[in-house]
């Protein structure tokens, strides 16, 4: 309980966030349930599976950490008791199980599809998806502004599932307002060498070049043993290596490319080569940056500069190099695969920027998800109470035990909308019978009700734009059943006791554990001699 007790008031658009410091001195400040977990430094071995939930909705869905934390922590709360009177914990985990396949498939029952509309609509509507992700976070403030900028970067890569197709550049200074959106890629200025200057800084509809090799003059190795019988040879020798190198330059030019990109450095003599010839060049480009460019451009990345192809060179309809804060970017848009985005984040403290690049990540995730599985349920609490009042009446169906089980399930489920009031400063009991009571109407039209975040009253969550995708639910529901069920069915926790040295450990498990090994073995050991 500990350890959602912690997240517990992170969650919803008025959570707190939480600054955490650890022993190397980072201080980190964040509202993702995620990036909390991962950084507590958690001993106790069942906690530990509350961090690894949190880490799977993380990887599976992106958003919704908090929930999984909290409802499993909830279940666990209200399994407590009946454990206490002697429940056996099979039967618990049982009607858990049952429970949580019985929300699931009325979680799909509820949710609404976004499938077939047009992309103008579709575009409004992941919007709003996003927006209710960005809510409960730090850039909630500019929801509208960054939801907009992440379903255009979503829409950007289209079937492209690497998620690592959509950078994030940070640049401190500025305010959020002028974080932008690149179609295409934009990196920092690379390390450049003498002549860059001379080179021009824009290009339009420029064909690109992308290498892996370095354009330096190489020395020949230390290792490398070479005798001559007359002084005059060694010129040829030194000429060679010249020819190489320019040989290797008059290539690049002859392909006609006017950018020239490298992973690995471009040296002195090359710079000032292409600065004389009207070309861009830029080594040491990362990995990641140079696999999106690219992916954007349509080029591919050569390991050789013989054989240049027109097929291997890519291509966009502008090239410039901007000044970004105190930054110098490089920036390629218009690409034609277009399958590539890069926003540019600005703010004023670097953790500000930190966490603004973590809200993005859940809001990407967010969208893609709600992209790919077009369907989407009400937030702010409605659909878990819509679930929780249909436990209830399915629970009075059963006769025995499992009756009890199912609405202590049914009973946790109303952690979250509770929750959302606390931490909004509401009186929870207040909005929650509220709720209860517009769920039960016969009529089915209290479903979509939530908690309204700005009045302290009840709204419909759907009406209002508070939605989420299913599959964020539907996840956060298995994931904590399961984390809760595990914990239920361990009886006993069993530690290893560490023996008093290392030594002590090898003689015993030689001797079959006899002797003075571990400290639980203190006695003598039969037809050992006495010490």
């Amino acid at each position: 309980m500990a350890v959602a007790d912690v997240v517990r008031t992170t969650l919803g658009p008025r959570g707190m966030d939480k600054l955490i410091h650890d022993e190397k001195g980072n201080t980190t400040i964040s509202n993702d349930g995620a990036t909390i977990m991962k950084l507590l430094d958690i001993v106790h071995p069942a906690a530990k599976i509350l961090v690894d939930i949190a880490k799977s909705q993380d990887s599976e869905v992106g958003d919704g950490t908090t929930t999984v934390v909290l409802l499993a922590g909830e279940f666990l709360k209200e399994a407590k008791p009946f454990i206490e009177d002697g429940v056996h914990p099979q039967n618990l985990i049982r009607s858990y199980r049952t429970a949580s396949q019985l929300a699931i498939e009325k979680i799909k029952e509820l949710a609404f599809s976004i499938e077939g509309k047009s992309l103008e609509e579709k575009k409004s509507l992941l919007g709003k998806c996003a927006a209710t992700t960005l809510s409960s976070k730090l850039i909630g403030g500019e929801k509208e502004f960054f939801a907009s900028m992440v379903v255009d970067a979503v829409i950007t890569i289209g079937n492209d599932d690497r998620l690592n197709m959509i950078g994030i550049k940070k640049v401190p200074g500025g305010n959020m307002r002028d974080s932008f959106l690149v179609n295409g890629v934009a990196f920092k200025k690379t390390f450049s060498y003498a002549g860059f200057e001379q080179q021009p800084k824009k290009f339009v509809n420029p064909k690109i070049l992308l290498l892996n090799i370095e354009l330096e003059l190489k020395s020949e190795k230390e290792n490398a043993e070479i005798r001559l019988s007359d002084p005059l040879q060694y010129q040829s020798i030194v000429d060679a290596e010249w020819n190489i190198i320019y040989d290797k330059l008059d290539k690049c030019v002859k392909s006609g490319a006017k950018i020239v990109l490298s992973r690995l450095a471009i040296g002195d003599l090359a710079t000032q080569y292409f600065a004389d010839r009207d070309i861009f060049c830029a080594g040491r480009v990362t990995e990641e940056d140079l696999q999106r460019v690219a992916a954007a451009t349509g080029g591919t990345v050569q390991t050789t500069v013989n054989n240049i192809i027109d097929e291997v060179l890519g291509s966009c309809e502008l090239f410039e190099e901007r000044q970004v804060g105190n930054e110098r970017f490089n920036i390629f848009s218009g690409c034609p695969s277009g399958q590539t985005a890069t926003i540019v984040l600005r703010g004023g403290a670097d953790q500000f920027i930190e966490e603004a690049e973590r809200s993005l990540h859940d809001a990407i995730m967010i969208v893609r998800r709600a992209l790919k599985n077009s369907t989407v349920v009400a937030g702010g609490g409605a659909i878990d109470m819509e679930i929780s009042r249909y436990l209830r009446q399915h629970a009075r169906t059963i006769a025995g035990k499992s009756q009890l089980f199912i609405n202590s399930y049914a009973k946790a489920l109303e952690v979250i909308p509770r929750q959302l009031c606390d931490n909004a400063g509401f009186d929870a009991t207040d909005v929650l019978n509220k709720l209860r009571q517009k769920h039960a109407l016969p009529s089915g039209e209290g479903a979509p009700y939530g908690v309204d975040i700005n009045t302290g009253g009840i709204a419909d969550s759907f009406a209002n734009f508070v939605w989420e995708p299913a599959v964020v639910k539907i996840n956060a529901v298995n994931a904590a059943t399961e984390a809760a069920c595990l914990v239920l069915s361990v009886d006993e926790t069993v530690k290893n006791p560490k023996s008093e040295s290392a030594q002590g450990e090898a003689a015993a498990s030689a001797m079959g554990g006899r002797g003075r090994g571990g400290a639980a073995f203190r006695g003598r050991g039969r037809g050992m001699r006495r010490r």
